[in-house]
């Protein structure tokens, strides 16, 4: 899925309690009261109510509870192909662990609202998950908002090239990952806008553009060079809607994946026969 819910709920800690278990999930903490610490990346932050703090899948963390005046938070952990990307939107990264969190009344509302609707069914499934997605919806808006107010002029300290560089490696190493622009931003440590502004500067075009030329074309090969159905080469290449894929591809190359491939056969023969009955 785009973006489900693992867990969700709400603790008050005993003194000194602390947790050190990676997960394999986005878990963000919502401090309500009390004190605690979080280290991470190397770096450790005292919390108090009023900041949110994020754990990134299978990275090395600690939290614990202050000894005197142990805090009281809520939490909400999900994954999905998309959880990365929220997370940035909400102002997240490996660089920006914790962050000033909104009303504490917003963020109960909708986490006692997942909790009233935990019976199994198909139906509460889809309830939970809309309610994270407000959730995570408002976090969006507070960073927004709080992004507007302290906005000052971006200045990066490397070149264009360098940060198209380093952007291209990463879509190399992860675009079978369903990775999107902001993903590739966050992972640099620029903005969107910027990342743009340097593909355009260097290539000519725009990051969404180089990103799915170089899907498609990945795509083409193991289409024409490998017996994986459609739905394996999409998946292959970041795409888990298989009509999405499609039209990509044809709007890519102009013809549809299955004339393509007849296509390539084709021209593969031809060139084959003139190589043997050169003229």
């Amino acid at each position: 899925m785009d973006i489900s819910l693992i867990h969700t709920g709400k603790e008050h800690c005993s003194p000194g309690h602390i947790c050190s278990i990676p997960r394999d999930e986005f878990i963000i903490h919502f401090v309500l009261d009390g004190a605690g610490f979080y280290s991470a990346g190397g770096q450790t932050w005292s919390l108090t109510p009023g900041q949110m703090f994020i754990i990134y899948p299978n990275e090395p963390i600690t939290y614990g509870a202050d000894e005197t005046h142990p805090w009281t938070y809520a939490w909400i952990g999900f994954r999905g192909i998309r959880a990365h990307a929220l997370a940035r939107e909400c102002g997240f990264s490996k660089n920006q662990l914790v962050l000033p969190s909104p009303d504490q009344k917003l963020i109960l509302k909708y986490i006692d609202k997942m909790l009233s609707h935990k019976q199994l069914s198909k139906a509460n499934d889809l309830r939970r998950q809309a309610y994270l997605i407000l959730l995570l919806a408002e976090l969006a808006e507070h960073h927004e908002k709080l992004a507007a107010q302290n906005r000052k002029p971006l200045k990066y300290a490397y070149s264009t090239s360098v940060y198209v560089e380093l952007a291209i490696e990463y879509i190399q190493e992860t675009y079978h990952q369903g990775i999107g622009i902001s993903d590739i931003a966050g992972n640099i440590g620029i903005s969107r806008a910027y990342l743009n502004s340097a593909f355009q500067k260097e290539l000519g075009m725009s990051a969404q553009n180089f990103l799915i030329n170089y899907k498609m074309h990945k795509a083409a090969n193991l289409l024409v060079s490998t017996s994986k159905s459609v739905k394996e080469v999409s998946n292959s290449v970041g795409y888990e809607d298989q009509l999405v894929f499609s039209k990509a591809f044809k709007k890519k190359f102009g013809m549809s994946l299955k004339n393509y491939k007849t296509h390539k056969e084709m021209m593969d023969k031809y060139n084959e026969k003139q190589t043997d009955d050169p003229v």
